[in-house]
């Protein structure tokens, strides 16, 4: 693992993990964005066991940290421009720019998918898991016990569009949702009703419920030992 900045603040790196000894070029690369509702508390060690299975399969992973607890428009900026940084490292080293998939979970989802929206951003493709990708239902919900609030620094208005991904559809690449059917953090509804406003606006979207009886439904998206990763790994793997 290596740790490349890109941006002066001590939480502007991402941590890249390549394969070892595959004897060739990676079959991808995947930029991982930890969740955490946007809070301090929260950062990228909740995407190392992501990187390391993800490398062990073939793919270069670059597990982006970023400043939380500074707003929303510096919280998604950083993302994005870490995202957009693959393009000066890739050279360097070795990374395939043919299949870029943003890979976010919870609110990771939601930088990722307000990534891809930025003009010039190189993913290919965007996979959220268990997403929050409607800031206004979110609110509705007191999702996080305020979250949405606490990361906007008030409630959701027609001003924060930008900043939405439901507002934002259709992105020009495919996005591919992943979901518990029992998450009680982040429900279904954000990913169902993202796919359908996508669809309804011409967008390659499509959402994956996970029906397994599971522990921690939300959580158990990013364990590297449980069926919903298992099903999240076989659907990176058929992306074109």
């Amino acid at each position: 693992m290596r740790r490349i900045t890109y941006g002066p603040h001590p939480d502007q790196y991402a941590e890249l993990t390549l394969p070892a000894g595959s004897g060739g070029v990676p079959r991808g690369t995947v930029a991982v964005v930890h969740g955490g509702f946007w809070r301090p508390a929260y950062d990228c060690a909740l995407g190392r066991p992501l990187a390391t299975d993800l490398a062990a399969r073939g793919w270069a992973v670059w597990n982006v940290e970023y400043r939380r607890g500074v707003g929303a428009a510096a919280t998604c900026g950083d993302v994005a421009a870490a995202i957009a940084s693959l393009r000066e490292h890739a050279p360097a080293h070795g990374l395939p720019l043919h299949r870029v998939v943003g890979l976010g979970h919870s609110a990771g989802g939601h930088l990722v998918a307000r990534a891809a929206a930025q003009p010039g951003s190189p993913l290919t493709h965007v996979v959220a898991q268990a997403g929050v990708l409607d800031l206004a239902a979110a609110h509705r919900e007191h999702l996080g016990d305020g979250a949405v609030e606490a990361f906007l620094g008030h409630p959701p208005g027609a001003a924060e569009a930008a900043l939405d991904p439901v507002a934002q559809v259709p992105l020009a690449v495919p996005v591919r949702c992943v979901h518990a059917r029992a998450d009680d953090v982040v429900p279904l509804t954000q990913s169902e009703e993202y796919v359908a406003r996508a669809r309804a606006a011409g967008g390659d979207a499509d959402l994956l419920v996970v029906e397994d009886d599971l522990a921690d439904p939300h959580m158990a998206l990013v364990d590297p030992d449980s069926p919903a990763w298992a099903r999240t790994v076989d659907l990176l793997a058929g992306l074109g």
